[in-house]
Formats: structure tokens, C-alpha cells, sequence
């Protein structure tokens, strides 16, 4: 199994529409990521995870095939020693041990590429294989706080996990 990080393509849309249109996918991510989830989002999705320099937002490809999406967002002002993580995964490909792996590779590229000592994630308390994946990345959980999110007409629990610089390099 062969897992790298890559910059979206447009040849990639067929795969993001497929693989992102799906409610299991989209009940554990923002707002901002649609469903239904069809091409026109995904064109503008593929428009703006390519405008950076360097480019943050990557597509996760198994074995040549985009299975799902990963960024490691800097942040600004008096949080610019932090960056947040954010990402998911295809249903087909859950529990093969690939969204762990291709946090290991965004983790060392966000440490490596920005004078950052902090990335952070901000799981939704319902979404417990995000919390684990987290946890075996050595991500320490911060914080949680209750029913500060709606997602669905549902109240939900934000928690934050983070990985210190010290502590990934070691």
C-alpha cells in the first residue's frame, strides 16, 4: 500500500465527487463541506486547494487512486505558531490504517515547511475513530467543549487535540 500526499488535479474530480458525496463522510466535517456533494463543488474545491504557494490542501492517493483529502491550515496573528489539521476519508477505505498514515505525512510537512510549534485538530466529540486516529498519532486531547457545535439540528461536543513540535520530532 503506497500512500502519498499530492496536490489536486482536475483529473482527480470524478474520484473527489464519488468519494465525498457520501453522508457518512460529511456528518463529521464542517459545513463548508456540502452534501450532496456534487462537480461544481468539487471544481471549487480543486480551484481553491490549488491557489496556495505551497500548497496545503493535498489529495490522500492510495496507489494512484484519490481516496480522500488532507490540509494543514497556518494560522495567523497571535495563534501563527499554530496550524490546524483537517481532514477525511473515503468509507470504502476506513480502518486500513491509511488516515493515519497520511496525518504522519501532513504532520512532517507542516512542521518542516512552517515556524509552527503546535498542530491541532478539532474532531467533533461524536466522531470517536477520528479521536483514536488522533490519539496514535500522538496527539494529546487539549480540551472539549460541550455542545458548542450544530451540525444536522444536533448539538455536538467540540474537542482539541494537538501534537507539539517537541514532542513529533522525538
Amino acid at each position: 500500500m503506497n500512500i502519498k500526499l499530492r496536490p489536486w488535479t482536475l483529473s482527480d474530480l470524478d474520484s473527489l465527487v464519488k468519494y465525498a458525496n457520501n453522508w457518512n463522510v460529511a456528518k463529521n466535517l464542517t459545513d463548508k463541506f456540502p452534501f450532496p456533494y456534487s462537480e461544481r463543488n468539487g471544481q471549487a474545491f480543486i480551484e481553491f486547494a490549488t491557489k496556495d504557494d505551497p500548497i496545503h490542501i493535498f489529495a490522500i492517493d492510495l496507489d494512484g487512486q484519490v481516496v480522500g483529502g488532507i490540509g494543514i491550515h497556518p494560522q495567523d496573528d497571535i495563534y501563527r505558531k499554530n496550524a490546524e489539521l483537517g481532514y477525511w476519508l473515503a468509507e470504502p477505505f476506513w480502518g486500513q490504517g491509511i488516515i493515519s498514515s497520511a496525518i504522519k505525512l501532513a504532520v512532517d510537512f507542516a512542521f518542516a515547511n512552517y515556524a509552527i510549534d503546535r498542530v491541532f485538530a478539532r474532531p467533533f466529540g461524536t466522531n470517536t475513530a477520528s479521536q483514536k486516529v488522533l490519539e496514535k498519532n500522538n496527539f494529546i486531547l487539549e480540551g472539549r467543549f460541550e455542545k458548542v457545535l450544530i451540525k444536522n439540528n444536533e448539538y455536538l461536543d467540540e474537542l482539541i487535540y494537538a501534537v507539539r513540535r517537541e514532542n513529533w520530532l522525538r
